[in-house]
């Protein structure tokens, strides 16, 4: 009875191992806490990681962090808009109709030249340096886009309203390409960008409604991965276990850390990181 006992618990065992990593569940809990302190999208910190530490190829690491961030985004959409009505659903509506045709474009141009094409691979590896550079830059000048986002409302009110609408759907677009290409962009440019569109509206507001259009966006393309076989659910899941948990303690920590410390270093190393990825 007891080495049949002992049999049935090696086997739970083994099976566990082979559906999850202990490696990427405490590497899914490190990002979660970081994302939680700093409110980085967790596509910045998390892609790098997977091809970096663990050498899976880009490609993958894109795929399955797009799906991996539809679902923890999901959580936060349902708590911004439940509990704070704070997602404008006007400017969803307007990025998505940018973003959603340029994904599915792009998706459709990796499919036609092959995933695992070398070409592919060097353009997927040379958007994530650039997304990743470009979120840098986004952490170090916020404030400045925020100040300057006020000062051209204040200037000339009439004709930045009347240019929100094409300007939204422009960054749309760009975000559509860039999210698709690196899974990086959806959370921390789309934020700067947003509150340097919209002014006026609040900080609650403006994450909430870039959480609101980042679901479709990589829930689409990350379908568009899993349908090219760039999505590696082992590693999904693992990740999916760790940072949970983490983003809940990260969110703790947040108020005792100072963000004017933490924000500059995070962003030289996104930079660092970002530069080895173009060169």
């Amino acid at each position: 009875m007891d080495n049949a006992w002992l049999s049935d618990l090696d086997g739970i065992t083994s099976l566990i191992q082979s559906l999850f990593n202990i490696q990427y569940i405490i590497s899914g809990l490190l990002v979660g806490i970081l994302v939680g302190i700093t409110g980085v999208g967790g596509g910045s910190l998390m892609t790098p990681l997977i091809v970096f530490l663990f050498g899976f190829p880009a490609s993958t690491a894109v795929g399955t962090d797009l799906l991996f961030a539809s679902i923890t985004k999901a959580s936060g959409v349902f708590v911004h808009h439940s509990k704070h009505n704070s997602v404008e659903w006007k400017i969803v509506r307007r990025l998505a109709s940018g973003s959603l045709p340029s994904a599915l474009v792009v998706l459709g141009l990796l499919k036609y030249f092959g995933p695992q094409n070398p070409e592919v691979t060097q353009v997927i590896n040379f958007s994530l340096g650039i997304a990743l550079i470009l979120t840098a830059l986004s952490l170090f000048f916020r404030q400045r886009l925020m100040k300057a986002g006020q000062k051209t409302q204040a200037q000339a009110p009439e004709r930045f309203v009347y240019l929100q609408a094409p300007l939204t759907v422009t960054l749309g677009i760009i975000l559509g390409a860039l999210v698709t290409l690196s899974s990086v962009g959806a959370g921390a440019m789309g934020t700067v960008a947003l509150l340097f569109l919209y002014p006026r509206m609040s900080t609650l507001k403006i994450v909430g409604t870039d959480l609101a259009h980042a679901i479709p966006l990589t829930a689409i393309a990350g379908m568009g991965h899993f349908y090219m076989g760039n999505v590696n659910f082992m590693l999904l899941g693992s990740l999916l276990i760790g940072s949970l948990p983490g983003i809940f303690v990260g969110s703790q920590l947040s108020a005792k850390i100072p963000e004017r410390v933490l924000r500059p270093l995070l962003a030289s190393i996104l930079m660092l990181i970002g530069v080895k990825f173009v060169w």
